[in-house]
């Protein structure tokens, strides 16, 4: 199980604890994985700066991680952690190894090295980097006994292959006067460069080997300390570490009022744990992202940089994605401003020339070790929902004086945001004035049921069956109309003298050009239009001619089209797209598609059911039908909880905008909202785990694990931020 210090990283030093290794050899934990099928790991308390309190539940152990920094010193000052391992069971006498690792990459300047006290065991480690400079690093046992004690001081030729690295160099042996052996790691193992040379060492593992219960402490001492008056360790951390749990409780009531709606103490627990692995997956990244540009024939490097980013799941999307990020600022920044803008300057530090920001950022080594080869190259062309409005018209709403004392980074964000939204109207718009167009589509595409429109966020959500330049996106007019009323909104703010982003506004806002453009008058709703048909399986191709083709690979299936297609509006395929005009606020609070709306919404036929809204209609062609033979379906039916969270926020402003529908859209609100939050805790008190999405028949938990990304704005709902 692995757990990074956001502090640590931004400098190029890595430490990672702990990783379990028992000592029958099993059990060993490296990445965080969904497939090791813990019972749970959770930060239960995290406030993104200075503490946080975690467990993780392995089989018949326990294990429990707590931090405390300690600001100081010109390099950012001390932190230490503690691990305790207990049982999960009454009794138990397993033997659990603990290793910790230190590692600096190759380009960062700099040194570690190994302190070794009595018979060579390692009793420390200390260093000297550029971003940190001196250092020391201590670690001790506080509770229980120490079976064994060993160390590996090498050279790893990358990052990506620690595990590797301490695989290799493991050895079983036993103490003198024993004949119990232990699984120890090998000392200090000398690697010679290709000149022949002795190189210094750039990772360094402890093991500690104990008898459960047992407990240790891992310090770290930055040089640049002047005056520290006493070490945070011992009782002092004890201390330091209740202080810091009581301010987090007190705030955290301040910011979510939970305990003042009446909620139990377990639901604010749950609470406090959603909020806190969303702000506890921040990391730091650094490397460079595969982009393929219309200027080159190949996919080329992107500059090398830094990303300060939240995560949606540690286990399964272990880095930066673009339109998740604006949903998690919105969380972010309700608790702390400062952290969600420095997020944000980093994201808009990878805007190119061009106004194009990559939807998906592979950075480093590790990372793209997680990702499969087809999504790792990003397409210039290519946009993902600018969902970074959705985070600044939230601030604008709940931190707007507090806004202002950070006037001089939203004058730096500023052209950055005025570039990438010309470029969503430079690439994106369709061929009629006032459309819009994702780009992405394969129109070639033979193995998919409906080719994919990943630059949506949505996926594979029922698009037109044949992709073409007539095709237009109701959710992506309606995104840029939002982010147009945003942009306003800033420029004024600023005190600049813009105009065309309230004309903007305006003329995409216009409700009667939007229904002539996406109301369907034949189904009464809000589409996509395009080139389409229904008529579309997916189908094993027709047998082989020939007795050497019989023996090859049985073909995968393919698409099927047995009626023409022709241009006409999506209308058989109701749900999450149908909702934009709602969702983003677009629609006028007298207008009569409103009552559609909100009257569609609350049917069980189509999106509406106990636990939250589902995806797409159950009477849409395509509902929970695989996109090729392999690919289940993903946003076709399961409850997604951003979508579901801004169509609670949109029922809360059609709940208090004066209209004739004010009281069919606070039904919608009270009910949603109850049903999403009922569901999410009970799913969480049942599996330890808030998931990726839910599924719409029972409500169970589905996908990747934890995901504690946009599934946490389930805290939002539980405080009515909107």
């Amino acid at each position: 199980m692995k757990t990074r210090d956001p502090y640590s990283l931004v400098t190029g030093l890595m430490w990672y604890f702990p990783h379990l290794l028992r000592n029958d050899g099993s059990g060993f934990r490296h990445w965080c994985e969904q497939g090791d099928k813990l019972d749970r790991y959770s930060w239960l308390e995290h406030d993104g700066r200075t503490f946080g309190v975690q467990e993780i539940v392995d089989r018949s152990v326990v294990i429990r991680t707590t931090f405390v920094k300690k600001p100081g010193g010109y390099y950012g000052g001390d932190w230490t952690a503690r691990i305790a391992v207990s049982s999960a069971k009454q009794q138990n006498d397993e033997e659990v190894s603990l290793l910790f690792y230190t590692a600096i990459t190759e380009d960062t300047k700099g040194w570690i090295k190994a302190n070794l006290g009595n018979y060579d065991r390692l009793t420390g480690i200390e260093g000297n980097t550029q971003g940190l400079g001196s250092f020391a690093i201590n670690l001790n046992l506080i509770n229980g006994s120490l079976e064994e004690h060993s160390f590996l001081a090498t050279t790893a030729p990358s990052w990506n292959v620690l595990k590797e690295t301490v695989l290799h160099n493991l050895r079983v042996t036993a103490q003198k006067g024993s004949t119990k052996k232990h699984i120890v790691l090998a000392g200090e193992q000398l690697v010679l460069s290709t000149e022949g040379k002795k190189m210094n060492p750039n990772f360094i593992v402890t093991q500690v080997t104990g008898k459960v219960p047992f407990e240790i402490e891992v310090s770290y001492e930055s040089g640049s300390f002047t005056n520290r008056i006493g070490k945070l360790t011992g009782k002092d951390y004890d201390e330091a570490l209740e202080t810091q749990r009581q301010l987090f409780s007190k705030k955290f009531e301040s910011v979510f009022n939970l305990k003042s709606k009446g909620y139990k103490d377990d639901e604010v627990a749950f609470a406090k744990a959603a909020f806190s692995n969303l702000i506890g997956s921040i990391g730091y990244f650094y490397g460079t992202s595969r982009v393929q540009s219309t200027h080159t024939e190949k996919p080329v490097p992107y500059w090398k940089a830094p990303l300060y980013t939240a995560v949606p799941s540690r286990s399964f999307f272990p880095r930066g994605f673009l339109w998740d990020e604006g949903f998690h600022g919105l969380l972010i920044s309700i608790w702390d401003l400062e952290i969600e803008l420095d997020i944000m300057n980093h994201w808009f530090d990878l805007i190119n020339v061009e106004g194009w920001i990559p939807r998906e950022m592979i950075l480093g080594e590790e990372a793209l070790a997680k990702v499969p080869e087809e999504f790792v190259t990003q397409f210039n062309t290519n946009a993902n929902p600018p969902t970074f409005f959705l985070t600044l018209d939230f601030m604008l709403q709940h931190k707007e004086e507090e806004l202002l004392r950070y006037l001089p980074l939203l004058e730096k964000l500023y052209p950055r945001l005025e570039a990438w939204f010309a470029w969503f109207n430079i690439t994106q718009v369709g061929r009629l004035p006032g459309t819009y167009r994702w780009r992405g589509r394969d129109p070639a595409a033979v193995r998919e049921l409906n080719p994919k429109t990943l630059t949506s966020g949505l996926d594979d959500y029922p698009r037109a069956s044949h992709p073409t330049v007539a095709e237009r996106h109701v959710d992506l007019r309606c995104w840029i109309a939002f982010a147009a009323r945003v942009m306003d909104r800033i420029s004024n703010l600023l005190h600049y003298s813009v105009s065309k982003y309230d004309d903007t506004f305006r003329y995409l806002s216009d409700n009667n050009l939007l229904n002539k453009l996406h109301w369907s008058p034949n189904r009464q709703v809000y589409s996509d239009y395009g080139m389409h048909t229904d008529k579309v399986v997916l189908q094993k191709p027709p047998p082989p001619l020939s007795a050497k083709q019989s023996r090859s690979q049985p073909a995968e299936m393919i698409r099927i089209v047995t009626e023409a297609p022709s241009l006409k509006f999506i209308d058989t395929t109701f749900g999450y797209v149908s909702l934009f005009p709602f969702i983003l606020q677009i629609v006028d609070p007298d207008s009569p598609q409103l009552e559609d709306i909100l009257q569609d919404l609350r049917d069980p036929s189509l999106l509406w059911t106990k636990y939250g809204l589902r995806s797409l209609a159950k009477t849409s062609p395509l509902y929970m039908k695989y996109n090729t033979e392999h690919d289940a379906p993903y946003w076709r039916g399961p409850i997604w909880i951003n979508l579901n969270y801004l169509t609670v926020r949109a029922a809360h402003h059609y709940s208090n905008a004066k209209g004739p529908y004010q009281e069919s859209a606070k039904r919608v609100y009270e009910e949603l909202r109850k049903n999403l939050i009922q569901n999410i805790i009970k799913q969480y008190k049942i599996s330890g785990y808030l998931w990726e999405h839910y599924d719409d028949s029972d409500g169970e938990g589905r996908g990747s694990h934890p995901f504690t990304g946009w599934t946490s704005l389930v805290v939002l709902l539980m405080a009515e931020i909107y």
